[in-house]
């Protein structure tokens, strides 16, 4: 969650709300389940298997959200001080973990069907619960994404972003049921076969964008000159130097020495930093900025301000 949404409202509202939205989840991924794994085993249609399947890990992710998730609105305590920002990514990392072995062995099946063929017999039921599953499925992203608008949680953003894709895999394994009804068998398992690339694509992204905040990875470019701009808008800033901007779970915290007029009072400097850790603190996703005024001219800087074109920094 980051700390402009924290400011917006306070956490035990935050913790509902993120409790419901997994809530829906959780229950959106189950009736899916067991509409479509019911209609795929009792036709043979892979492709429903399939995604009845993926639902099985999202079901499975949904609830590990919905119980260790939560605990990044937990306060800070004495062996976590600085909170517990990154259980939130850590959980949309297991997300993803399970989104790709499960993907794996979906592929495997597919395959299999592919070589040695499907018993799939079509059925109106198949469409009715391919149907029922795009309608659950887009009721799950709608409220999921409504439910974090203001939050910020990537793990609820992982879960929506599985809830949309799993509109694209449902397309795929309707046209896999469709071409049985056509004669053509073969397009349900290279549909589930489609679907199992959806799946592990999906995960590996999940996977690699949490993985980056529990490094402590740098943001974007655009970011850290979005903060540096921030900071030498102020005119009493003269320049900067060690410089750094870093992940610390999804909040950003910034380090950096600030370069000023040596001559200001201890309270004119005191000030002047809180005004800066203020500023800074409003941008999105901005968590912990730790400031260290130094009097300009020392020749410390490692990272010199260069003027604008009209003079000003």
């Amino acid at each position: 969650m980051s700390f402009g949404s924290m400011m917006a409202m306070d956490v035990a509202t935050a913790r509902r709300r993120f409790s419901r939205a997994s809530w829906v989840n959780v229950v959106g991924n189950a009736a899916k389940i067991v509409v479509e794994g019911a209609a795929g085993i009792l036709f043979g249609s892979v492709a429903l298997i399939a995604d009845a399947a993926h639902s099985v890990a999202d079901l499975v992710a949904s609830i590990v959200v919905l119980i260790w998730g939560s605990r990044s609105y937990d306060s800070a305590d004495e062996s976590h001080p600085h909170g517990h920002a990154r259980i939130e990514p850590l959980t949309a990392l297991f997300v993803g973990a399970v989104i790709v072995l499960l993907g794996l062995n979906l592929l495997y099946e597919s395959a299999r069907g592919v070589l040695f063929g499907t018993d799939v017999q079509f059925s109106v039921f198949l469409l009715g619960a391919l149907g029922f599953a795009m309608v659950d499925m887009y009721l799950v992203y709608w409220y999921t994404q409504r439910a974090n608008d203001g939050l910020g949680s990537t793990a609820l953003s992982a879960l929506a972003t599985d809830c949309l894709n799993d509109l694209y895999t449902t397309v795929a394994a309707t046209v896999g049921v469709l071409g049985v009804l056509a004669g053509i068998p073969l397009l349900d398992p290279l549909a589930g076969g489609l679907v199992s690339a959806l799946v592990i694509h999906q995960g590996i992204e999940i996977a690699r964008e949490n993985v980056d905040y529990l490094v402590g990875a740098a943001p974007t470019d655009d970011k850290r000159s979005e903060i540096r701009r921030e900071l030498t808008a102020n005119d009493a800033v003269e320049g900067l130097h060690d410089f750094m901007v870093f992940y610390d779970g999804t909040r950003l915290e910034v380090e950096v020495h600030v370069e000023v007029d040596g001559r200001m009072t201890i309270r004119q400097a005191h000030d002047l930093e809180s005004r800066l850790v203020d500023d800074l603190k409003a941008l999105e996703e901005v968590g912990d900025v730790h400031i260290h005024l130094d009097p300009s001219g020392l020749g410390e800087w490692k990272e010199a301000i260069e003027p604008d074109t009209d003079g000003q920094h």
